[in-house]
């Protein structure tokens, strides 16, 4: 854009810049909203127990989402963590898998779902 001076005291532009173009864009967030619903997608393919186990992940980091929560620290606590996640897999009992394989998998799916609220909390953090 191109100053043009009228005086000494007055400038302006000769080119007109429409007020809307100086805020954001309104379709910041829909990404967000778009990696949501393929996620929904994707955890509705997921055989019956994972899907249980996915479920009792989800209410129990529901719980633990407040401010301060281990779940959050810098550098959260593997122990605090692997309680959590044998804590959840003692919920869920099924025949067809063994203890351990369902308390390693309830653990993979707990680390999961605490990286994508620690991210999603980083990215709101400074708005």
């Amino acid at each position: 854009m191109n100053l043009v001076s009228e005086g000494d005291n007055n400038m302006y532009y000769d080119r007109y810049f429409p007020f809307y173009m100086a805020y954001s864009t309104p379709l910041l967030y829909q990404g967000e909203a778009q990696q949501e619903k393929e996620f929904q997608l994707m955890k509705s393919y997921y055989p019956e127990t994972v899907r249980s186990l996915q479920e009792k992940i989800e209410e129990e980091c529901d719980r633990l989402d407040y401010p301060g929560s281990p779940i959050y620290d810098e550098y959260p606590d593997r122990l605090t963590l692997n309680r959590i996640g044998r804590r959840i897999s003692d919920k869920v009992e099924d025949a067809d898998v063994s203890a351990a394989s369902l308390n390693e998998l309830a653990q993979v799916l707990l680390f999961h779902e605490i990286y994508r609220r620690r991210c999603r909390r980083c990215q709101h953090r400074y708005f």
